[in-house]
């Protein structure tokens, strides 16, 4: 239930993951595509690079909805310093997995708050480590044609059977490796007089 006085709710992305962690309580939002350059030109960190993604997200969106809540985010995969990108192939997918076996990889999800009421900008960003057990090719070959994770960063899906492969994931939101981190977001719009079930 939203306070009928609240500004409208739209989330600046096309992932079904996220719809699907909002959907979890807010009756009412509307996702959109924003349309924002994900490549990395400025040489940025992961964590700077996480951040800008996220607020240009959620900018991008804005300037066409200015009387709107926009809630932008972004979530990359760091393996050794560097930055896992979406897969898009089963092939990469069996690259980034094999690499990936018997390490540790960060995900940060960034998450950027616009509200249209006091003009402020509320950021925050996660930081969930998942140790990956040591596996093979075929472990990582048997997962993969179970999820196909070839849109998600790291080529696993937590809400999917991703969990065969890890050894531990240490995070303060589990919400967060999904796309969103929850907490932090229904503790903003509850601050913000969104009335939440």
């Amino acid at each position: 239930m939203q306070n009928p006085t609240a500004p409208d709710i739209l989330l600046a992305s096309s992932s079904p993951y996220r719809r699907d962690l909002l959907d979890r309580f807010l009756v009412e939002f509307e996702a959109v595509a924003p349309d924002v350059d994900e490549h990395n030109t400025e040489g940025l960190g992961p964590d700077e690079l996480a951040r800008h993604l996220a607020r240009a997200k959620a900018e991008a969106v804005s300037a066409s909805s200015r009387n709107a809540l926009i809630i932008g985010a972004d979530q990359l995969a760091v393996l050794d310093g560097r930055v896992l990108g979406k897969p898009g192939s089963h092939q990469k997918a069996v690259e980034q997995l094999l690499a990936a076996s018997g390490k540790s990889v960060r995900f940060l999800t960034a998450v950027c708050m616009l509200d249209p009421v006091t003009r402020k900008r509320y950021e925050h960003t996660d930081e969930t480590i998942v140790h990956f057990r040591e596996f093979d090719r075929r472990l990582a070959e048997a997962y993969l044609r179970l999820d196909e994770p070839y849109d998600c960063a790291g080529s696993f899906k937590l809400e999917g059977a991703g969990f065969l492969l890890f050894e531990s994931v240490k995070t303060d939101d589990p919400t967060a490796l999904i796309g969103l981190p929850m907490i932090w977001i229904s503790d903003r719009l509850l601050e913000l007089g969104y009335l939440l079930p």
